[in-house]
């Protein structure tokens, strides 16, 4: 598990990189989702390169140091978001400019196949999200100002936990989990902590800490994401 434990993934080429060696993946590319499931990396869609394939993913098994692609035609090109919630990952893609339908799928390893998401469940995914270790799934909302979502999966519905200020942080936001934590961070790198310990039980979750914002407000996050193997 040492080996594993120092791999890291350089995006701008596609090159899986540890202090022994090295493994390029196939497919690579810009844009696409990055996945920890079963102890494998999964490298889903992705654009820029003249040999990428938006319909592909790539496994990467840091047992055999190797890639395996994969193709399936229900992978769309336009990735916004990818979660790992019940031993599946999820992949969110662009909404519609027409509609406000949000598309998304999902693949199961027991079959190798991706399949649509659960509407109930697809429907409240409206912005960045994160799963906790206690499997639960969060949703910042920034359509209508700043609300931190929760799914219930047992009642199957969406709750909201809390509102941010805007004093706090400026939109657009990411978010990332560390432990019972979940950190917004937001243009300038502005970032607030949720304390999700009590977040059970709707408005009892809290603002444990902010940091100001570090760079000039012209600084968007791209992206944020916590994985592990």
């Amino acid at each position: 598990m040492g080996l594993i434990d120092s791999i890291h993934f350089e995006e701008n080429n596609g090159t899986l990189v540890s202090k022994k060696r090295k493994s390029k993946r196939k497919n690579s590319g810009c844009y696409f989702a990055c996945e920890v499931l079963n102890g494998k990396i999964h490298a889903i869609g992705g654009l820029g390169s003249k040999s990428s394939d938006p319909h592909s993913w790539d496994t990467y098994d840091p047992h055999t140091n190797s890639w395996k692609s994969h193709t399936d035609p229900n992978i769309v090109p336009d990735i916004e978001d990818s979660i790992v919630l019940d031993e599946k990952i999820y992949i969110r893609c662009g909404t519609s400019t027409l509609t406000s339908h949000v598309y998304a799928v999902v693949y199961d390893p027991s079959s190798g196949t991706w399949q649509h998401g659960d509407a109930d469940m697809v429907s409240g995914w409206r912005g960045p999200a994160v799963v906790v270790p206690d499997g639960t799934l969060y949703v910042l909302d920034q359509s209508l100002g700043t609300r931190l979502m929760m799914w219930r999966k047992k009642s199957r519905e969406w709750v909201a936990i809390g509102r941010l200020s805007p004093l706090l942080t400026r939109p657009p936001c990411r978010i990332v989990a560390v432990g019972e934590r979940i950190f917004v961070i937001g243009k300038g790198l502005s970032t607030v902590v949720f304390d999700i310990g009590n977040a059970g039980n709707p408005g009892c979750v809290r603002v444990s800490s902010s940091i100001p914002k570090l760079t000039s407000d012209d600084d968007d996050v791209i992206s944020c994401k916590v994985l592990a193997v």
